[in-house]
C-alpha cells in the first residue's frame, strides 16, 4: 500500500490573524500615568541673587532623622498630627493683614499665609515612606485651607473642581473655574522648600 501524503495546513491568513490580534490588543489596552509629587523647579539662574531676608518666625522647620523620628517647629511630633500643625502655622496671621485667616494671630508665629514658608530636612537614611508621609500631610495642610476658602468664596471645593477638570468630568466653564482655583492658590501659595540633606 502506498504512503499517503500528509495534507499541508494553510497558514495563509495566521498572520492576518496575529497582525489583527495585535491592533486589538494595542487600542484596547490602557497605559497607566506614574503619579507623583506634584512640584516645580524653580527657573535656572544665571547670576546668583542673594534671597530675600525671611523672618524666622515664618518658617516652619520639620526635619528627620535616620530613625524616621520627627522634629516640627522644634517640637518631637507624630506624622499624624503635623497636618493641624502645618494648618495652624499657615493660618495663623500674626500680622493682620490676612483678613481670611481664622488662626490664633500668634505675634511669635507666621504673619500671613503669603509669607509662610514649610522647609522640610530629611536625613539621607530616612525612608522613602516617611518622605511621601510627610509630603502627604502637607498637601493635605495647603487643600484643607484652599477647600475651606473656595467654599466660603464660591460654594464649591478647591479639590473636587480641580479633580474634576483634570480628568475632563467638570459640568460648567472652566475657564472661570480655573480662574477661580487660581485665586484661592493665590490665598494660600503653596510655600514647601528641601534642604539639603544632611550626611
Amino acid at each position: 500500500m502506498g504512503r499517503r501524503a500528509t495534507p499541508e495546513v494553510n497558514a495563509g491568513s495566521m498572520a492576518d490573524i496575529a497582525f489583527l490580534l495585535l491592533i486589538f490588543f494595542l487600542v484596547t489596552t490602557t497605559i497607566e500615568k506614574d503619579k507623583g509629587i506634584a512640584r516645580q523647579l524653580p527657573p535656572k539662574q544665571e547670576k546668583q541673587e542673594t534671597p530675600p531676608p525671611i523672618k524666622e518666625k515664618n518658617i516652619f522647620i520639620i526635619s528627620i532623622n535616620r530613625s524616621n523620628d520627627m522634629l516640627a517647629d522644634n517640637e518631637l511630633m507624630e506624622v499624624e498630627d503635623l497636618r493641624q500643625a502645618a494648618i495652624e502655622f499657615l493660618d495663623n496671621g500674626g500680622d493682620g493683614s490676612c483678613t481670611y485667616c481664622k488662626g490664633r494671630k500668634n505675634p511669635a508665629s507666621s504673619d500671613n499665609p503669603d509669607k509662610a514658608v514649610i522647609t522640610v530636612k530629611n536625613d539621607r537614611e530616612s525612608t522613602y515612606s516617611m518622605y511621601i508621609q510627610v509630603q502627604n500631610e502637607l498637601v493635605g495642610a495647603y487643600n484643607f485651607l484652599r477647600d475651606r476658602e473656595s467654599q466660603r468664596l464660591y460654594g464649591w471645593k478647591f479639590t473636587e473642581v480641580n479633580k474634576a477638570i483634570d480628568e475632563g468630568s467638570y459640568k460648567g466653564n472652566i475657564e472661570k473655574a480655573k480662574d477661580r482655583l487660581k485665586e484661592i492658590q493665590k490665598l494660600f501659595p503653596m510655600k514647601l522648600s528641601e534642604a539639603d540633606t544632611k550626611q
